[in-house]
């Protein structure tokens, strides 16, 4: 799957079966479901866990939230298009999920 994939599935009813976990948090996200995307997110531990919830309390607006996130998730505070991170979020997921070669 890529992120393409991901964002096409976004105008059908349910997730692509890969998108689990963060993906499926994304996913949501990306349809308007932010309260199912945080449930998610929240129960994720780790650095990508926190990536995704940070990016979803910037959505919110509530920009101090967003920080501490981005703090656990050692990623800078993005300043910049939502959905240019949205993007950047999936691509890594993505790529963590690929098998190794």
């Amino acid at each position: 799957m890529t992120v393409d994939d991901l964002r096409a599935s976004l105008r059908d009813p349910v997730p692509p079966p890969r998108a689990d976990g963060l993906l499926r948090a994304l996913w949501l996200v990306g349809r308007g479901d932010w309260e199912g995307a945080h449930a998610i997110a929240q129960d994720v531990e780790g650095p990508a866990g926190a990536w995704v919830h940070a990016h979803l309390h910037r959505k919110e607006g509530d920009a101090s939230n967003a920080a501490y996130w981005y703090r656990l998730a050692a990623k800078p505070v993005c300043t910049g298009n939502l959905d240019d991170e949205w993007t950047e979020i999936a691509d890594y997921l993505l790529a963590a999920q690929a098998p190794h070669r």
